[in-house]
């Protein structure tokens, strides 16, 4: 349980460093338009991943104390807020680059992926030392 509480805090690190950089972007860049779209995207995305680990960690909870799942991961809260994204972005299409907002859906599954290939190479080579 410890390697998946520091893989959490690890991922929502990385998350919330990709929103800050974002951030500093829309303010300083010309690029306003597509960087609030990555804002919103990854700012959805961001909820979806703390829902995705709330979710996996209640139901591994559940599982290793011997009950029965009573329920999923989440996929329609995360679905349906991934939606609620693109319909705000099609709405506001002068503030929000639609495109940019489907990468920042989807920033916290690169994140997950980053993060995990970073893992493996450093517990390869805390093992060759």
């Amino acid at each position: 349980m410890f390697n998946f509480d520091n893989m959490i805090i690890r991922q929502r690190k990385w998350m919330l460093y990709w929103l800050a950089i974002l951030v500093l972007c829309a303010g300083f860049l010309p690029y306003t338009r597509i960087f609030l779209g990555l804002i919103l995207g990854s700012s959805i995305s961001l909820y979806n991943l703390w829902l995705l680990q709330y979710k996996s960690e209640k139901l591994g909870k559940t599982i290793a104390a011997g009950e029965k799942a009573r329920t999923g991961l989440g996929t329609f809260s995360r679905m349906a807020a991934a939606v609620l994204a693109v319909v705000v972005a099609i709405r506001f299409e002068e503030y929000f680059h639609l495109y940019a907002v489907i990468f920042g859906i989807v920033s916290s599954y690169l994140m997950m992926a980053v993060d995990v290939i970073v893992y493996q190479i450093a517990m390869r080579k805390r093992k060759e030392d």
